[in-house]
């Protein structure tokens, strides 16, 4: 897969940096959550890592695999506070790709109708609305001063659609099969 649109390319580079810093992000949050006694967050940051690594994955691919002369950054939350604050770093990251970020990108991918860009960028989009949500009903259990009431995470290793308790049949996003998902 190559991109032939300049604009598009440097938005895939973009969301790949992103995502990638997200993932390790995510991992080293997750490690702090379960010091501070917060299992389940622990466990809810290290699957929502996963899926910022297939969305990475995704990007990586659409863009041919190549870096090369590309600034390759990403925004966010750095740094290790308190569960409480990381997970507010991890509301307002995911918030920002759900509301500005993945919205103009998918819109310009489609505008240079870049097929394989705007499925990429769809998947994280779909992913990140999911992830907002479980990271502030994380949060309100952590400022509550107890762990997240969880039972499975599941994953869809193909767009990181997010779920917990039962995978469905199949991903409403991608179609995935129900054997497919990554349990945590």
């Amino acid at each position: 897969m190559t991109v032939k649109n300049a604009m598009t390319s440097e938005f895939l580079h973009s969301a790949y940096g992103g995502e990638s810093m997200a993932h390790m992000r995510y991992l080293i949050w997750g490690d702090m959550a379960k010091k501070e006694g917060f299992p389940n967050i622990a466990r809810l940051f290290k699957a929502i890592a996963y899926a910022e690594s297939v969305h990475a994955g995704n990007h990586f691919r659409v863009i041919g695999g190549t870096t090369a002369d590309a600034s390759v950054t990403g925004g966010g939350a750095f740094g290790v506070g308190k569960t409480v604050d990381n997970l507010q770093g991890a509301i307002n990251g995911e918030a920002h790709e759900v509301e500005q970020m993945y919205p103009v990108y998918l819109h310009t991918a489609e505008f240079q109708n870049e097929a394989d860009a705007k499925r990429s960028f769809h998947f994280a989009l779909e992913a990140e609305k999911i992830h907002v949500k479980l990271f502030k009903q994380a949060q309100d259990a952590a400022r509550a001063g107890h762990d997240m009431k969880l039972n499975k995470i599941f994953i869809c290793p193909v767009c990181g659609h997010t779920v917990l308790d039962v995978a469905p049949e199949h991903c409403p996003v991608c179609g995935a099969k129900r054997e497919q998902y990554v349990e945590f």
